[in-house]
């Protein structure tokens, strides 16, 4: 059985810091401790010493694509995974858009056979809904993904719900949190239309906010908020990007809401000002918009109105990203860097680690009902990070681990950096160097 003492570890963890050991047996956390010497150090225990290292509970990413299977050239479980806990990602949850689509229970199940095979990580995934299969979403064996995803805006891999009827269905008639894409496709072929028309066909990146701009997002998710209200909905709202979208939030525990919500890395990090050097980069959908709604955003996670920081990782190819707003394909990979970019900010003074570890690890793991992850405690798996805070790194070409390689991060230097990486207790990335042996588990909901 693994034994392990990691000693003399600055914890940041529910709120707190302080030094501590942990030690690890088998997959789960044994006991924490005074940082003073222990007996497991002279008892044959493998020993780490993590001074003037930080040690957070490993992150749990709601919201990735992974692109298997169909897509692989883009992305895959394995190269995607090893990507994510190189970066502190210890579980993810990935979406439904892939070929096939993971609209049944049987394609369910298959994603969940091939992670079980590949997966340096933690996993579950998306049950995705289409305007025809409810009775597929409401079968017992769909309770085993994470959550029923609808796409209220098309993306990619078109699972564009549109049918009024069976939105209201999968509100009203299923069980489990729904969370959607939310932006409006009518005010998106008009706001299209409008500037095809001014300025022609070859539009550059920086239209591609004004086509699927504030109220675009605001007048699909205000829809969607109001569906869960009527139904009384377990609804979390994906990739918010809008000052105006806050005003649909409230700011009160967790445990107290009904309706929740996420924000993405890439919209605490960039606005509409970076398309200029970072062009087709930085093209998402929902788009990058002003440094307005980006302070919003940053000022409602703090308020406690939005719960959880993500990802929405989404790589395609180079080739995939050339051309114009109208071509070009939206989306980038984000999983090696969301941790440290979220730490950056705390360098920066724009949020404190607590709360970086509270919206990326214990907010993920009480929404989704996680069993014994997402924190630092006696008995619950040894999911972990040690992060060194004084390691200046530059992201090039030369360290990125996706399959894509590219990332819009690239030229950044970050202060922080993932030396270590567990996974049930089991020492899965180390300074460059992955266990390509282990495979992670399933995350199973209590």
């Amino acid at each position: 059985m693994n034994r392990l003492l990691i000693k003399n570890a600055l914890l940041i963890n529910e709120g707190k810091r302080f030094k501590a050991n942990v030690l690890i047996e088998g997959e789960r956390i044994k006991a924490i401790t005074p940082p003073q010497p222990s007996p497991e150090e002279r008892n044959g225990w493998t020993t780490i010493d993590a001074s003037d290292l930080l040690l957070l509970p490993g992150i749990i990413d709601d919201q990735v694509h992974f692109r298997e299977p169909g897509l692989t050239h883009k992305g895959d479980i394995r190269s995607e995974s090893r990507a994510a806990v190189a970066g502190g990602i210890t579980s993810f949850m990935d979406m439904p858009n892939t070929l096939p689509q993971t609209v049944t229970v049987k394609d369910l199940n298959d994603k969940f056979d091939r992670a079980s095979e590949q997966s340096s990580a933690n996993y579950t995934f998306f049950i995705g809904a289409t305007n025809d299969n409810i009775e597929e979403l409401k079968k017992e064996g769909a309770k085993r993904a994470a959550a029923i995803k609808v796409f209220m805006g098309a993306s990619t891999g078109n699972m564009l719900v549109d049918n009024e009827r069976s939105l209201e269905r999968i509100f009203a008639e299923t069980e489990q949190i729904i969370a959607v894409h939310c932006e409006c496709e009518k005010t998106i072929a008009a706001n299209k239309a409008r500037l095809i028309k001014q300025f022609g066909e070859d539009l550059d990146v920086t239209f591609h906010p004004k086509i699927r701009d504030v109220e675009a997002c605001f007048n699909s998710s205000s829809h969607a908020v109001d569906l869960a209200r009527k139904y009384n909905t377990r609804l979390h709202l994906f990739h918010l990007s809008t000052e105006k979208e806050m005003s649909l939030l409230e700011a009160k525990p967790l445990n107290e809401k009904r309706i929740t919500a996420e924000v993405c890395v890439h919209h605490l990090w960039f606005s509409d000002e970076d398309y200029a050097e970072k062009g087709n980069r930085i093209k998402w959908n929902p788009a990058i918009k002003s440094r307005t709604d980006r302070d919003a955003l940053r000022q409602a996670l703090i308020e406690g109105k939005i719960d959880v920081v993500a990802t929405d990782h989404a790589p395609h190819t180079w080739e995939e990203k050339q051309g114009s707003c109208l071509r070009a394909a939206s989306g980038g990979p984000m999983v090696q860097h969301s941790l440290t970019t979220m730490l950056e900010l705390c360098r920066q003074g724009v949020f404190t680690e607590e709360l970086v570890v509270e919206k990326m690890a214990h907010a993920p793991a009480e929404l989704f009902g996680i069993k014994d992850r997402g924190f630092i405690r006696e008995g619950y798996y040894a999911d972990l990070v040690l992060v060194n805070p004084n390691a200046p790194w530059t992201v090039s070409k030369d360290n990125l681990l996706y399959k894509c390689g590219w990332s819009p991060m690239e030229g950044v230097t970050f202060s922080h950096q993932v030396e270590k990486t567990f996974v049930n207790g089991h020492l899965v990335y180390d300074n460059g160097v992955f266990d390509e042996e282990y495979r992670g588990k399933e995350l199973i909901r209590l």
